[in-house]
């Protein structure tokens, strides 16, 4: 989860992992945190390895209270995985993933060009038939 200046969330993402490895985690590094980022994680031991590789502040999670946005983020998951009307097969949990990052990322860029077109479409004044024919 990347957050903003405002510890807001920005961006999200997530993978189905098999194990807690750092194998496992640094698939996840690997494809969407760059090497130059600040990355604050709990104290898992895995995530030690990766810090030759990245950037890592290890922080207690004090029982969760030190990762607010992660929880929240993972009760929303936990809730929309819910609405699912069929069973969630691991077959299937990459794709329902990769669905959920793809809503909440697109939700929280509002300014995006089909935003955009929408809110100029309904701020913009009326124009009739008879005005594009008469210009």
């Amino acid at each position: 989860m990347e957050l903003t200046e405002e510890n807001k969330i920005k961006r999200f993402y997530a993978l189905p992992i098999a194990d807690y490895s750092a194998d496992e985690l640094s698939v996840l590094f690997d494809h969407h945190i760059s090497h130059d980022a600040q990355v604050t994680t709990d104290k898992w031991s895995a995530y030690q390895v990766l810090s030759s590789q990245y950037n890592i502040e290890q922080i207690l999670s004090n029982q969760g209270k030190n990762f607010p946005q992660t929880h929240i983020m993972i009760a929303s998951l936990k809730s929309w995985l819910r609405t699912i009307p069929s069973h969630v097969s691991s077959k299937h949990l990459k794709k329902y993933l990769d669905e959920f990052s793809y809503r909440i990322n697109r939700s929280i860029f509002k300014e995006s060009i089909f935003h955009n077109l929408l809110e100029r479409m309904t701020n913009h004044h009326l124009t009739t038939w008879k005005n594009i024919v008469h210009t």
